[in-house]
């Protein structure tokens, strides 16, 4: 991997993070398409630059969250359902999954049919939660486990958390900033895990392209949060779900 590389995919992750669209799966795609061979690294590597993103919402959203312990209750118990099943499949998920094209692909093909169908679904509903604070600990549990679904590389953790807060109800706006908040448990949990079980992998000579993506992603990862907010305010995510089965024809025909 070089810098360039590092930088690529930094943005990949920054722009994708936060966007119904999976940057887990992106990353994958983007470090096929530029050629860099699988490794254990690059799987750590495409891990450990979501805290870019963390740093992003956290600083978005510390004075309006990260103050009031009664949001913060909440957004733990959404990354509950997570925290399990990611722990106790962690090996499974790295090895497995992770890196395979052939499950992002799909993933994201029938993640945008879903999508679209889902906002139609949704069409003319109002919504009843119009507050953060207002949610209920069974509305952030039930978001956890869609979220827990996003362990498949291509299935988006944002689109999985937003469409579980969407169908019980939440303001668009709000679910979208939960989504925002519930990112930062669950990505520096996985960040930690990784790195506590490879960080043998890591080379001295290799750190750099981790503090390359890293800041890349946080970067880019702020001004997507601040785009999606002003976007959602005028328009449905049918977009995101024709973006997806798109991507996931075009790149199937490139690399299969």
């Amino acid at each position: 991997m070089t810098i360039l590389d590092a930088f690529i995919l930094g943005i990949v992750e920054g722009i994708t993070e936060f966007l119904p669209i999976s940057s887990t799966g992106h990353l994958i795609l983007a470090s096929k398409l530029l050629g860099i061979p699988p490794s254990d690294f690059l799987a750590s590597f495409e891990i450990a630059i979501q805290l870019g993103a963390i740093l992003a919402v956290v600083a978005a959203y510390f004075k309006l969250a990260f103050r009031d312990f009664e949001i913060i209750k909440k957004v733990l118990v959404a990354f509950l359902p997570t925290a399990v099943i990611g722990f106790v499949l962690y090996q499974f998920i790295k090895d497995v999954l992770l890196g395979n094209e052939r499950v992002v692909l799909w993933a994201l093909f029938v993640g945008g049919i879903i999508l679209i169908f889902f906002e139609f679904f949704m069409r003319g509903k109002e919504s009843n939660t119009k507050e953060m604070k207002n949610m209920t600990y069974a509305q952030s549990f039930f978001i956890g486990i869609f979220q827990s679904l996003a362990v498949i590389p291509g299935v988006s953790r944002s689109a999985a958390t937003i469409v579980g807060g969407l169908m019980q109800g939440i303001d668009r706006k709000v679910i979208v900033e939960f989504s925002f908040l519930l990112a930062v448990p669950t990505l520096a949990s996985a960040t930690f895990l990784d790195v506590l079980k490879s960080y043998e992998v890591f080379k001295i000579e290799e750190i750099h392209l981790l503090g390359v993506g890293f800041i890349t992603a946080g970067i880019v990862a702020y001004l997507s949060i601040n785009w999606l907010l002003s976007f959602i305010k005028t328009h449905t995510f049918i977009v995101f779900g024709v973006y997806r089965i798109v991507i996931a024809v075009v790149l199937g025909m490139i690399l299969f």
